[in-house]
């Protein structure tokens, strides 16, 4: 096993052993690592093919494989990154193929090949049009090699890979985590069709409540659903090799990185399976949880201990000839457990369909009873398949069978659910086959007296039309993948709905406070479940929030009301998410939340609609919606530009790269730190507004372009180092700098002008031992900066050394280690590989931040960023914060006369080393403070300029307005005010 595993680390799946002297030439290769880019894309393979030993493999190698999720309260962000090599000299084909779940919405799609950026856009569809070649809207695949567990479908992108060149794939979607059997459930494909060198897999959990149960299951395939990744089928197993979790009261953070070795012992061929976590949170009494941001509410209702509604439900099952064998035995064990299972108040009857239609008990329900349960297993015994499928049958039969129960006993069944479970393994045969005409008949048939639930088994299933069956019989449909455990998930199936606790349940909330709200009527609510509501807020004076649930249980109609403070539920839910540092991913959830579900709403709505216009109008809510949040959805397409390959195996020009000219150098070029000579070309990136009417919306192949100059313009007001600031004072002609010895996890506020231009710059602190000899306890570096420009709408721009994102209703994740432009309607930025961003707001503010990183560091040395402000004209002069405060401040220089000695003055670091007596000694004059300062020199731009400045000790005591404790806020978004009022001058 050993030998077997040597040799899969060194020969990787897509590489053959002919291929080890071309190896040799390509030792120059620059590592790309996407490891740590939070959120980021994930690939999967298709099967490799087989080959004699004379054939040379040259698919490409995936070197890292990155699946990082964030769950907000449900609400699940997933990033995926997939980093491809083609070692070859030759240009070659790359496939990046990835499961998603099907409720889950395609946010954003972008390839870097070449180190040239070709972005997505989703556009609306073209009616009665084909999809676009190159895209995948989330249908499934037939070519995989296998589906997961029914509720997964396959986005796949192909693209020519130039010879010794990598490809990255970056893919983000979301979701709402629905409750089932008291327990969420998120499940993440792992599936690369390859050993993986970095294979990481991460998921954050942060909830409002507190979590009551957590469980990482052992891997899961279609086949072997208690694999537990450890080559083992025992379902008691724990989680798969290398999970790590971090839990406290409203948090966890779980990881699985397992190393080659450990990936060759669950799967050879990197068909790892599906990781899985399960959790569940505390339920608070009465009206439910409510929680409030930016403008948008989400209401999540799961009343418990409730009474048990009754129910009357009949089974219409397929016994067609193509249930024979094992699908129609794990029916029946099915079958038999849920028999069981049915309570003394229930009333039940089976149909089953093929060539003809027969019931067991014709004309009625009937209790349960001992002998009505003998019975049934009796009947359920003598199945035998045979013939073809008449669907419509089986389903006018057992609507006709529960209506005609319902009329002639109403009064008894007022509190009582009813619901047809109906289950199939094909398509319509026998009798009428035409979808349009079986779905209109059973909504006839149906009435809306009841709910209608649809299983799928297999692969040769009409899932279109038991979707639309049950979607507007207010019921769903759960598919079950051939080969999979049939027996297990229809028992689940009932399980989740076996158990009515409300009927007729109404959400509603203060007309005046409320507007476009989701779906707030809901025929039944069963245990184990949850109703989601969201919406948005009009009236943002108001502070107060009515919320009333009526429904009716077993006994009697129940009412619940509450009045919510808008503000102390907003501040909560702001308070949390700082607390544990839930990152970017919390910006806007619950909006991005109501416009998820809203869209569901739309696509349902159509399915139910009455008239043309009716119909129109959902197509028109859910596209536009849909645009707006950058989704993938049946209503939309993907459009991506694909690198186009010459012979040569070198990436062709695009036309507006061909066409583009040089743009004349800035105005204010004192200062430019130049680009590192081995940096490849940034590329540019257009990212338009979406919420615009659909004909606004550009191509995105007119997205990339050479930058004019491989240069960008400073100022030596910064903050950079352990951290050193520097302030320019251009009104002045003078440079002060100082020292702020802060504290790691402390988040300063660098720049503040939220009131007027929108802008808040944050820096967070890490800490490191100090080098030996050094009078400091310890060193600080900046390891986090977000600019936050929140005007003409929120944007924002989380930096780390080691990526950056960028999130303006359109999110993307960029790797500092690639150079890459993005501009959007109000931003433009620019990588330079490894070395600095610059960011401009509105044309009129720029900001530089610099990479730092160690390849060998020292203890004392840790990677970190560097900021300098390079324009500040859109800043008003109310800007404040540790630099911005003097932007427009006038300082001067004077003499103040007495006796000052320097070495006593300076017996810090600072000393010039000698011991020297002054008459008159320099001080700054800031407001009405006077500052004692020393002439100082100080390295700036990665220590390619020397500058000197005027140096204020004791933490800028003085110096700066107020003190040390004024600059440090509650987390990296924070946009608060200056605590003591505006910049005065």
């Amino acid at each position: 096993m050993l030998l077997i595993v040597l040799v899969l680390y060194l020969c990787p799946v897509f590489q053959c052993q002919t291929e080890e002297t071309e190896l040799s030439e390509d030792v120059d290769f620059e590592e790309y690592t996407i490891s740590d880019m939070d959120p980021n894309a994930a690939p999967l393979r298709i099967p490799r093919q087989v080959k004699t030993r004379l054939t040379k493999e040259t698919k490409p190698h995936i070197q890292e494989l990155s699946v990082q999720t964030t769950i907000i309260s449900r609400y699940a962000f997933t990033a995926v990154s997939c980093s491809m090599l083609n070692r070859h000299s030759a240009a070659t084909q790359g496939v990046f193929q990835f499961h998603i779940p099907t409720a889950a919405y395609i946010s954003n799609f972008t390839m870097i090949v070449g180190g040239r950026v070709f972005p997505s856009q989703v556009k609306a569809k073209e009616r009665k049009m084909k999809k676009e070649g190159g895209e995948n809207n989330g249908n499934k695949n037939k070519n995989t090699p296998e589906q997961s567990e029914g509720e997964m479908e396959v986005f796949r992108m192909e693209v020519t890979i130039p010879g010794r060149n990598r490809a990255v794939f970056l893919l983000t979607y979301e979701e709402l985590l629905q409750r089932r059997l008291g327990r969420y459930e998120h499940v993440t494909s792992v599936r690369p069709m390859q050993l993986v060198s970095r294979l990481s897999v991460g998921v954050t959990i942060v909830e409002h409540s507190r979590i009551t149960y957590l469980e990482v299951l052992p891997l899961r395939n279609g086949k072997t659903p208690s694999s537990n990744g450890n080559g083992k089928a025992d379902g008691k197993v724990g989680p798969p090799v290398s999970t790590v979790v971090k839990q406290n009261e409203t948090f966890c953070k779980i990881s699985f990185t397992p190393n080659i070795a450990q990936q060759a012992k669950i799967a050879t061929n990197g068909m790892l399976g599906e990781f899985v976590v399960r959790y569940d949170v505390e339920r608070e009494i009465g009206i439910g949880d409510i929680q409030v941001l930016d403008g948008h509410f989400v209401h999540y209702f799961a009343p418990k201990d409730l009474p048990v509604v009754s129910k009357n439900v009949v089974f219409v099952i397929d016994t067609s000839a193509s249930m024979v064998g094992t699908k129609i035995r794990q029916t029946k064990e099915a079958l038999f457990t849920i028999l069981r299972e049915l309570r003394p108040n229930d009333h039940f009857n089976y149909v089953t369909f093929s060539n003809r239609i027969r019931v067991w008990q014709p004309g009625k329900l009937v209790p349960v009873t001992p002998n009505n349960i003998r019975d049934a297993k009796k009947f359920i015994y003598m199945i035998s398949p045979t013939g073809g499928t008449d669907i419509n049958g089986g389903i006018q039969t057992g609507s006709a069978l529960l209506s005609d129960y319902l009329s002639s006993k109403e009064e008894s069944h007022h509190n009582s659910v009813s619901l047809i479970i109906f289950l199939t393994d094909g398509r319509p045969t026998v009798g009428v086959v035409q979808s349009p005409v079986i779905i209109g008949n059973t909504k006839a048939a149906v009435q809306e007296k009841f709910c209608l639930f649809t299983i799928g088994m297999g692969d040769d299933v009409d899932y279109r039309l038991l979707e639309r069956m049950s979607l507007e019989n207010c019921g769903t449909m759960r598919r079950i993948p051939e080969d999979a455990d049939a027996s297990g998930m229809l028992k689940g199936f009932y399980d989740e709905i076996g158990t009515p606790l409300l009927s007729d349940i109404r959400v509603e909330y203060s007309e005046d406070a409320v507007e476009y709200i989701t779906q707030n009527l809901f025929t039944n609510y069963f245990n184990g479940s949850e109703l989601v509501v969201a919406g948005k807020l009009t009236n943002r004076s108001s502070d107060s929030l009515h919320v009333q649930v009526t429904a009716s249980n077993s006994e009697r109609s129940i009412v619940l009301e509450k009045d919510v403070s808008i503000h102390e539920r907003e501040q909560e839910t702001e308070r949390r998410l700082a607390e544990v540092e839930a990152g970017p991913n919390t910006n806007g959830y619950v909006e991005r939340l109501w416009g998820y579900l809203s869209v569901k709403d739309g696509l349902k709505g159509r399915l139910r609609s009455q008239t043309s216009a009716e119909w129109e109008n959902y197509m028109q809510h859910a596209t536009n919606l849909s645009l707006t949040y950058n989704f993938l959805t049946p209503l939309t397409q993907m459009i991506v530009e694909k690198p186009q390959v010459l012979a040569d195996g070198t990436l062709a020009q695009t036309q507006k790269e061909a066409d583009a000219t040089e743009a004349p150098p800035p105005a204010e070029t004192s200062n430019q730190l130049s680009e590192d000579n081995n940096s490849l070309t940034p590329q540019s990136l257009h990212r338009n507004q979406l919420p615009k009417p659909i004909s606004a919306v550009s191509k995105a192949t007119s997205g990339v372009s050479k930058p004019a100059k491989k240069s960008v313009t400073l100022s030596k007001t910064s903050a950079d180092g352990d951290p050193h600031f520097v302030v320019e004072v251009p009104h002045s002609k003078l440079t002060m700098c100082f020292n702020i010895n802060g504290e790691p996890g402390h988040i300063l506020r660098l720049v503040t002008d939220h009131e007027h231009s929108g802008v808040t710059v944050n820096g967070a602190l890490i800490g490191a031992p100090a080098p030996a000899g050094s009078h400091k306890e310890q060193r600080t570096y900046f390891s986090t900066i977000t600019i936050v420009a929140n005007k003409p709408r929120r944007a924002y721009i989380e930096v780390t050394p080691q990526k950056v994102i960028l999130d303006e209703r359109d999110r993307m994740i960029l790797p500092s280690s690639s150079s890459i432009s993005v501009e959007t309607t109000n931003l433009a930025v620019v990588i330079i590989a490894n070395t600095n961003l610059t960011v401009t707001i509105q044309g009129t503010i720029q900001f530089v931040i610099l990479f730092h990183h160690y390849k060998n560091p020292a203890p004392y040395q840790r990677d970190h960023l560097g900021f300098y402000i390079a324009n500040s004209k859109g800043l008003s002069k109310d800007t404040h914060g540790l630099l911005g405060q003097f932007l427009y401040e006038d300082i001067g220089l004077t003499q103040l006369p007495g006796n000052f000695s320097m070495a006593a003055e300076n017996s810090t670091q600072e000393t010039l080393g000698k011991n020297i007596t002054l008459t008159s000694y320099p001080a700054l004059k800031v407001k009405d403070r006077t500052v004692t300062v020393i002439k100082k020199s100080r390295r700036i731009y990665s220590g390619k300029q020397t500058i000197d400045c005027w140096f204020a000790k004791n933490n800028a005591a003085k110096l700066i307005d107020g003190q040390y404790s004024d600059y440090v806020v509650s987390h990296l978004f924070d946009t608060g005010d200056w605590a003591n009022g505006t910049n005065t001058h």
